[in-house]
């Protein structure tokens, strides 16, 4: 592993030290841990969301290198850049160290996998902001969803303040005045609630942040307890029985894993959101060309028999014979009901009414 240090800013090092152990990324705690091995003794690396990285710091190293004491007017000032951060939509991580003695490190590799690795004491090296911008066409994306009925939430693992910041720039929040709970929830809060509360918010949400896997899953199934469609997009392992639960599980085909796309029934080939209008479109255009289609098939074969039956009563004679028939069948009704069925989608379908489940087929 190569580590980077700065500390005016502008003269870099590199350090090559060899590295013993690395912890993936928990969903629940927003953590990564690596656990380098220099010779002497054992530092533990950690990686996470800022304000939960921070919240185990005791001390920091201040520009000159020197490991200083966390008072309260520094926590305080570190808590204000992080939600200063979080307000520019730059997503916060949290960079700090502890050193351990080398002899209470686990050697085995059965004993390291179960070692419940020390968080306590840690040394603050660093707070990163990063920007992660919205892809162009995303607002345009969530305008036409709303325009055509689709509201838009958005689930994210990022800090609240982050999440708003990305939902006002992407146009999921339309104003400041909309980031109020519940329209603006954190994770934790909503996995709080009951079942019966649960889903009176659920129609009330359109952000929520610091979300665990399991408060979508939470999401989705209280949607759908209310009679909503519900589509869902991901792209992780553990978005995965959120896909599953939903009406409609979206995978993104580049960034997403063999196990989102397992639970998906489609996958985005460009992970692009602005491709869920075209699914919304298409969806609704399969639709409107089956509603065509029956009308048209009951028109015909409706007219034909009322027609037959008619003369059969009044002149003891039918018109059209099973032969006659089966061509009406053949010519107009193939060609006419197969022009109907492919007609590709227009515009003006967005602006229609999303269908409910126990609306009826023709009405």
């Amino acid at each position: 592993m190569s580590l980077i240090d700065s500390t005016e800013g502008q003269n870099w090092a590199m350090l090559d030290i060899s590295t013993q152990s690395i912890e993936p990324v928990e969903s629940k705690r927003k953590e990564l841990r690596k656990i380098p091995q220099p010779d002497s003794e054992v530092h533990i690396h950690w990686k996470g969301a800022a304000e939960i990285v921070l919240a185990s710091c005791t001390r920091y190293i201040d520009m000159d290198g020197n490991l200083i004491l966390m008072d309260e007017d520094k926590l305080t000032l570190f808590k204000r850049a992080i939600e200063d951060m979080a307000a520019r939509s730059l997503r916060c991580v949290a960079i700090a160290y502890r050193s351990y003695e080398i002899e209470n490190v686990p050697t085995d590799d059965e004993e390291l996998a179960h070692w419940e690795i020390p968080d306590n004491d840690l040394a603050l090296l660093a707070i990163v902001g990063l920007k992660d911008p919205c892809r162009r066409g995303v607002k345009d994306a969530v305008q036409l969803c709303t325009k055509a009925g689709v509201k838009v939430r958005m689930v994210t693992g990022d800090n609240l303040l982050t999440a708003k910041a990305i939902a006002l720039e992407c146009g999921i929040l339309g104003s400041d005045a909309d980031a109020t709970e519940p329209n603006l929830i954190e994770g934790k809060v909503f996995r709080a609630l009951s079942e019966v509360q649960r889903q009176e918010f659920a129609d009330k949400i359109s952000v929520m942040g610091r979300s665990s896997p399991n408060d979508k899953l939470l999401l989705v199934q209280a949607l759908r307890k209310k009679g909503h469609v519900v589509a869902v997009t991901g792209d992780g392992t553990n978005d995965a029985p959120a896909l599953h639960e939903a009406d409609i599980g979206l995978a993104m085909g580049i960034q997403g894993t063999e196990v989102a796309k397992e639970s998906s029934d489609i996958i985005i080939l460009d992970d692009n959101f602005a491709s869920v209008v075209k699914v919304v479109r298409w969806g609704r255009s399969v639709y409107a060309n089956i509603q065509k289609f029956i009308q048209f098939q009951l028109t015909v074969n409706v007219a034909a028999l009322v027609i037959n039956v008619v003369a059969a009563i009044s002149t003891g004679e039918v018109p059209l014979n099973a032969v006659q028939l089966l061509w009406v069948n053949l010519i107009m009704d193939t060609l006419g009901a197969l022009a109907l069925a492919t007609e590709p989608p227009t515009d003006h379908l967005m602006q229609r009414t999303p269908v409910g489940r126990r609306l009826e087929l023709l009405g």
